[in-house]
């Protein structure tokens, strides 16, 4: 049974993934699981200079999931450098690196530190909704997201992921703009823009009124979209929003991807990412799949 996947040329021995910003650098999941079991850990975003975040309260709970509006709180890449890529060698899995910026410049400057560094692939972040200078607009409009993408690759030395924003009319063009732009693979998707009101105080129940609602409410449209932006590129596409189980990953799978993100889950149940690993392994025992990429958009 061979459960490895190949994105971009980096061969991952499972497509089970973090997504980025629910799983720090894997630091504070460690005593959790097995980082060596996974096929890359997605880290946190990083920026090119220590990010504040926005104010509190940032995070809330909803049904079914879960409004998180943190604004990309980060240490800076010097720190994460010095920090977390060795914390990350240690263990047996790839590292893919979450990139994060405020203008393209500020991209590219991250991109151009992590280029001798031994991470094996970069995810940029083109589609917080909560960076308000102008992340969200990167990822909202087919040319801005072709700009971005072509000039990070003129100094990308590893392969490049654009994460997508789900915040828009029709994803399968914003995944042809990547892909058109050069992108090496795509990554969606990232949280659907909500707004939570508490009643008895009459206020916003976030500091910033709006958050990323992420978590199993999302899911048929995450696998939709997954589905649509596969059938439109040729680039692996890298499918999340609201997993919870091997059943949830299997529909991403099914649906075109070539790997998976597990995200609010951790959050719910530190073990989530071991256990979807566990249940992807039972059902290919179970149906007698020898090879998982025989799975992948199995189901046009």
């Amino acid at each position: 049974m061979n459960t490895s996947v190949t994105i971009a040329g980096v061969t991952l021995k499972n497509p089970v993934m973090t997504a980025s910003g629910t799983f720090g650098s894997g630091m504070e999941y460690g005593e959790f699981v097995d980082l060596n079991r996974l096929g890359a850990v997605v880290t946190k975003g990083v920026a090119n200079v220590p990010w504040p975040g926005n104010p509190t309260p940032r995070v809330a709970e909803t049904y079914g999931g879960m409004l998180n509006a943190i604004g990309l709180q980060n240490p800076g890449i010097d720190v994460f450098i010095e920090r977390d890529i060795p914390f990350l060698k240690q263990y047996d899995t790839r590292v893919i690196v979450n990139v994060c910026g405020k203008t393209v410049e500020d991209y590219c400057e991250v991109v151009d530190k992590l280029a001798d560094q031994p991470v094996d692939m970069l995810e940029i972040n083109v589609s917080c909704p909560n960076v308000k200078e102008g992340a969200i607009a990167f990822g909202q409009r087919a040319d801005a997201l072709f700009n971005i993408t072509k000039e990070i690759k003129k100094h990308a030395a590893q392969p490049v992921i654009m994460k997508l924003s789900p915040n828009v009319t029709d994803i399968a063009e914003m995944a042809k703009a990547a892909e058109a732009a050069g992108a090496d693979a795509v990554s969606l998707i990232n949280t659907i823009t909500g707004m939570k009101i508490d009643v008895n105080r009459r206020q916003f129940v976030l500091a910033n009124k709006t958050g990323g609602l992420s978590g199993p409410a999302i899911k048929p449209v995450a696998v939709r979209m997954v589905y649509q932006a596969a059938q439109a590129v040729k680039i692996p596409v890298i499918g999340m929003g609201g997993i919870a189980t091997a059943e949830d990953a299997l529909e991403f799978i099914l649906a075109g991807a070539a790997a998976v993100s597990v995200g609010a889950m951790n959050f719910v149940n530190p073990y989530t990412t071991a256990e979807v690993l566990d249940g992807i392994e039972d059902y290919m025992r179970k149906y007698q799949v020898e090879e998982i990429r025989e799975l992948i958009g199995a189901v046009k």
